[in-house]
């Protein structure tokens, strides 16, 4: 009998630890998926999250946006925090299914990068820059735009610079560029064959090309997809993409580049999930952004505002 009650209770006590180190584990571990273009300033801001909360480990993917929206619509993977370099991404596939809230914290432009090793870079201007990428030998990358947001800005750009520089055909003739031989899942992705002189220029955000120290051509703000003033004329450009299901597509219409964030449903670290965010939109957490040369939206803007905990709602406004 005795024997027995002692077999019991050492099963209880080993249901108990696993159960408590289960809940350790969860209680210590922060999943962050994020926009590949938010690698850097998020890097940074995980340093300061974890010197001030040792307990944490904070553990960050990478990936197109769309992608890392589809990681929990579609494969049900579980995050804390997660992170889009468009706004419209959580929008459009995690709200209201997967997420509750959004909220708008940076800003950013489309522009070209290149190096010195680039051909033709001694000339490249704004101004003469379609004739330099259609050139027969020089080549261009681009991401993926049913998976990366910075693709279909890319499509969306050659649309507006077309008009803008009045180029009949333009837009066509940069997408079937080199076969799309020199597209990947996410515009970070392209750095490694820009570095390695396999492509001569690069579309992609500012913010990314100036964290590597790349040779940037600035686009006229027509293009750029960076101001509000241009809204308007951003809209009359558009991309279809592939939707939150199978076989469906949706049409992005061309707007000023907006990042957003956002605490999924299936979120298993609340807590630090929130204090991490709180630390995003602090103003060192903005500070950190502004030096890894993106615009901080102040005060940030929330979709969902009356989802959000308290703490978060006190540093965000919300979006009319």
């Amino acid at each position: 009998m005795k024997k027995s009650i002692l077999i019991i209770l050492v099963i209880v006590a080993a249901l108990f630890g696993f159960r408590k180190t289960d809940i350790h584990n969860s209680n210590n571990e922060l999943i962050i998926f994020h926009a590949g273009s938010l690698s850097v300033p998020f890097r940074e801001i995980s340093a300061v999250f974890m010197k001030e909360h040792p307990e944490v480990s904070v553990k960050a993917e990478a990936a197109g946006s769309r992608h890392c929206a589809r990681k929990v619509s579609d494969l049900g993977r579980r995050c804390d925090i997660l992170a889009s370099s468009d706004y419209k991404v959580i929008s459009n596939l995690l709200i209201p299914d997967h997420a509750d809230s959004n909220i708008r914290f940076a800003l950013n432009e489309m522009v070209i990068a290149y190096t010195d090793r680039s051909r033709h870079s001694n000339k490249v201007t704004s101004e003469n820059w379609p004739e330099i990428l259609l050139k027969e030998k020089v080549s261009f990358g681009r991401s993926d735009p049913d998976i990366d947001p910075c693709g279909y800005r890319s499509l969306m750009a050659f649309q507006l610079a077309e008009n803008y520089y009045q180029i009949p055909g333009l837009t066509q003739k940069l997408a079937r560029k080199d076969n799309l031989k020199y597209i990947r899942p996410k515009e970070t992705d392209l750095l490694a064959l820009l570095e390695a002189d396999q492509i001569d220029y690069l579309f992609i955000y500012r913010s990314v090309a100036a964290q590597h120290e790349l040779k940037i051509l600035l686009l006229p703000d027509e293009v750029n997809l960076k101001s509000p003033a241009f809204s308007t004329l951003y809209s009359t450009a558009s991309v279809k993409i592939t939707g939150k299901k199978p076989g469906e597509y949706i049409t992005r219409i061309g707007e000023p580049i907006v990042y957003s964030v956002t605490i999924p449903k299936n979120a298993s670290n609340q807590k630090a999930a929130q204090e991490w965010i709180e630390l995003l939109l602090s103003p060192r957490g903005q500070a950190i952004i502004k030096d890894k040369s993106q615009l901080s939206i102040t005060p940030p803007i929330a979709d969902g505002f009356d989802f959000l905990p308290e703490k978060l709602r006190s540093l965000c406004i919300r979006n009319e």
